[in-house]
């Protein structure tokens, strides 16, 4: 990787495609999202939780099988969104070190990984207008890598405020595709739904006032896409 900070001026002309694929770190079954994004992301996928080295983190469900990505076709997404961990493209945030004699940290600043074959090519999009400022790519991306960047920083306080409501069970998922296979997903977690129900005083009111509630309705409701992505396991065997 060569990720070099965007500027107008030793970028004023360059070009980055918008393409997905397998080349690029698509061909996953599980992909991290955040809490920002559940509303949007519970009409595609089930969204799960598991819990890692580096604390709890929510997962979309996109395939059964390894490697595996069930919205991929070619370089396009087939679903309606798209996981911004991986909207991003070959775009980054980095933070400038702290001023001498501060701890304040610096602003999180674009980055482009220059050896991504994606930057540079044919068929790209400008980052910035002939006139210019930004061309709406670089806008579009500033966004994504916001949402990225937010989320990394409030998700651990999310998600330990829904654990301590008692709103995460761990569960081991067992997935009929057909009479003859299955799948099990262990170590995950979903939201009880009875225990969403259940919630009450000031429990329910903290959740509420927080944003929260709203954030684990979406990821509770996000199991019914579990049928959907089924139907997609069937419909890409039947035509192998």
């Amino acid at each position: 990787m060569n990720p070099v900070l965007v500027n107008n001026i030793d970028h004023a002309d360059l070009h980055v495609a918008i393409r997905a694929g397998a080349e690029y770190g698509d061909s996953v079954n599980q992909m991290p999202i955040f809490p920002s994004e559940f509303e949007e992301a519970q009409r595609s996928f089930p969204i799960v939780f598991r819990r890692g080295d580096a604390g709890m983190q929510a997962f979309v469900l996109l395939g059964l099988d390894r490697d595996e990505n069930l919205f991929l076709s070619g370089d396009r997404w087939t679903s309606a969104y798209v996981p911004a961990i991986q909207r991003r493209g070959p775009f980054s945030i980095g933070v400038a070190r702290p001023a001498p004699g501060t701890d304040t940290p610096g602003e999180p600043m674009i980055h482009v990984d220059m050896d991504d074959p994606r930057v540079g090519g044919d068929g790209g999009l400008p980052l910035f207008l002939e006139q210019g400022g930004n061309a709406p790519l670089l806008d579009h991306m500033a966004g994504v890598l916001r949402v990225i960047y937010e989320g990394m920083e409030s998700a651990p306080e999310i998600y330990a405020a829904l654990e301590d409501a008692g709103l995460l069970q761990p569960i081991s998922l067992q997935i009929a595709v057909s009479e003859e296979q299955g799948y099990e997903l262990p170590d995950l977690m979903v939201i009880d739904q009875d225990a969403l129900a259940a919630l009450s005083g000031d429990t329910l009111t903290d959740l509420h006032r927080r944003g929260l509630l709203r954030a684990a309705i979406m990821a509770a409701s996000s199991l019914g896409t579990m049928q959907q992505l089924i139907d997609l396991k069937n419909r890409q065997a039947a035509t192998a």
